[in-house]
């Protein structure tokens, strides 16, 4: 059904956003430290009009299910409190948002790692901007969709998810400093493209230990007296943290100069920089499966098939982990061959059915 069917008249705008890949930089933005995220092919578009009995009614096109809800009610569940976020969050900050009826469809995998929510966010505020004509930068639309997981999905979730779907093109790689907000798109290395694949194992951010991580980097970091663990950059200031915290507080500092390092080659374009690039990466995995413990026993196979695939430059898991996708670096033109056979061996060893998700068509 689409949204005349649903609301009775055609859509007054419609906005989109993608998801993305996070292709170095786990766990460390909400760390105040650096990110290198890419923008996926797939993306969530929201289809909104003015609703006329002073209710909001959002229809998602995946879920076939619709929520209606007033002003005074509580923050619904699903789908639904992500939109309910974005409305309410714009509402503290001045704005006069009418009631709406919100029309989403979406290609952004659900439970991967790859953004979904942010995605949903993005493009709800996007087209809450083109339908009321606000003045709100893009920037602006990345900080209050962040504002609208953290307070009404209950995901203490870090800035990058929601800056690359607002900024990030699936051509450049984004550089993102957490902390200032300072970024820059870095052109994708000549030689490489990447090749994501779910694992088959779906996460649920809000029920894992992705807000458990948070709390134990904050005490961490209180233990060293920073205000985050972005502030410490040699690893002997982590040695006498007690367990989890020592690992917990190695894994952000390694990773933020693991991205550190990619910036640098990326800008001077050196010659190796693809495959130091996948090393750097094969590096991030090993850190978040036994400094951080956010990976399972199957990603950690699908890593090290895609690890020992010739063409691979690099694989590691991306998105907070306990289930989802991994991502890989590999030679250019062999995405698709490359996808192919990984996808197998793992399909018949894992016991999970797997997809590919990028490369986006043949499968």
């Amino acid at each position: 059904m689409n949204f005349q069917q649903i609301f009775g008249n055609l859509p007054e705008t419609e906005a989109s956003a993608p998801g993305r890949v996070n292709l170095l930089g786990e766990h460390t933005d909400y760390n105040d430290g650096f990110v290198l995220p890419i923008a996926i092919p797939q993306k969530t578009t929201v289809q909104m009009g003015f609703s006329n009995d002073g209710q909001h009614h959002f229809y998602s096109q995946n879920l076939d299910q619709q929520v209606s809800i007033l002003e005074i009610n509580h923050t619904p569940l699903g789908f639904a409190s992500y939109i309910f976020g974005c409305i309410q969050i714009l509402k503290k900050e001045g704005y006069k948002i009418p009631s709406l009826n919100l029309y989403i469809k979406s290609s952004v995998p659900i439970g991967s790692g790859l953004s979904s929510s942010a995605a949903l966010e993005v493009a709800t505020l996007r087209a809450i901007r083109q339908l009321l004509n606000l003045s709100i930068n893009d920037v602006e639309i990345a900080q209050f969709a962040q504002q609208a997981e953290i307070n009404y999905a209950g995901v203490q979730c870090g800035i990058m998810d929601q800056m690359a779907s607002s900024l990030a093109d699936t051509e450049h790689i984004l550089f993102l400093d957490t902390r200032t907000l300072s970024f820059c798109l870095l052109p994708f290395p000549s030689k490489a493209e990447i090749v994501v694949i779910d694992s088959g194992v779906p996460r649920r951010l809000a029920s894992s230990g992705y807000n458990q991580r948070r709390t134990e980097c904050e005490q961490a970091a209180q233990l060293l007296g920073v205000k985050a663990l972005r502030d410490i950059t040699r690893l002997e200031a982590t040695e006498d943290l007690p367990e989890p915290l020592r690992r917990r507080a190695r894994h952000v500092v390694t990773e933020n100069n693991r991205v550190l390092e990619v910036l640098q080659i990326l800008e001077t374009r050196h010659v190796a920089s693809v495959e130091r690039f996948g090393k750097l990466m094969n590096a991030s995995h090993a850190s978040l499966r036994d400094d951080y413990e956010v990976s399972v026993p199957a990603l950690d196979m699908l890593v090290e098939i895609l690890q020992e695939t010739p063409g691979v430059f690099g694989a590691r898991l991306t998105g907070a982990g306990f289930g989802g996708a991994c991502v890989a670096l590999v030679a250019k033109g062999e995405g698709r061959a490359i996808a192919t056979t990984v996808l197998e061996q793992y399909n018949y060893h894992s016991g999970y059915t797997g997809r590919v998700l990028v490369p986006t068509t043949g499968f």
